[in-house]
């Protein structure tokens, strides 16, 4: 069972998406709720949200479907903020690079790679599907290096691609990937800064009190053997 639940609330002009299961299209016999048809669908069902807030927790899924839902993302005029609330692996984390803001606690995980397909024909027939995959990649890789910016090359990418590299959140934010941890992390981590600027503080003195009582005694100690 997929679950993409959305959520407006008219109050605040906020639309919520939770992604945390699969992206896929529709079965036989089932209808996604994951596909970019079913967004599609619940995104003009809501037209004048300002803010989208997208909670991601999920290995991927297909690449049609999450190029889709990006483009969808992107194109729309509201602000848009996506929590990364676990695993946002492959597609979902092209998804991710729709966020005008990435959220990422410090236990959450992104994994990119190259594109793969399982294939059978003949030599012909596989190498134009190895040519068609790297036409796939470049659309991955543009998404990437637009929400990076001057963060990432293009170089590193290709070689992070390549070796289906997983990043934490620090990694993430380095990469320009991300942009920031949670709220409540960041207040930690800022208290920690506070904490260990007075501790360093605290010990400078120390210091400075030490080295004083040691030319006091050194003092003593010469004029008065």
């Amino acid at each position: 069972m997929t679950d993409w639940r959305m959520e407006y609330q008219p109050e605040s002009d906020t639309l919520e998406l939770r992604l945390y299961d699969t992206i896929e299209g529709d079965g036989w016999w089932t209808e996604s709720e994951t596909s970019a048809k079913a967004i599609a669908k619940k995104l003009a069902e809501m037209p004048n949200a300002k803010e989208i807030k997208i909670f991601i927790n999920s290995l991927g899924g297909s690449v049609m479907e999450g190029l889709g839902i990006y483009n969808q993302l992107k194109r729309n005029s509201a602000h848009k903020t996506v929590y990364i609330d676990g695993f946002a692996c492959s597609i979902a984390s092209v998804i991710a690079m729709a966020g005008d803001t990435v959220i990422m606690p410090k236990n959450a995980v992104m994994m990119i790679h190259n594109a793969w397909v399982v294939a059978a024909g003949n030599a012909a027939q596989l190498r134009k599907t190895a040519d068609d995959l790297d036409v796939i990649n470049a659309a991955s890789v543009q998404a990437y290096l637009d929400k990076a910016g001057d963060k990432l090359t293009p170089e590193k990418l290709t070689e992070m691609l390549d070796e289906e590299t997983y990043l934490t959140a620090d990694q993430c934010i380095e990469l320009g990937l991300a942009d920031k941890y949670d709220d409540g992390e960041e207040a930690e981590t800022d208290t920690a800064k506070a904490e260990a600027v007075e501790l360093a503080k605290q010990q400078a003195y120390n210091d400075e009190m030490q080295r004083r009582h040691e030319r006091a005694m050194a003092v003593i100690n010469k004029y008065f053997q």
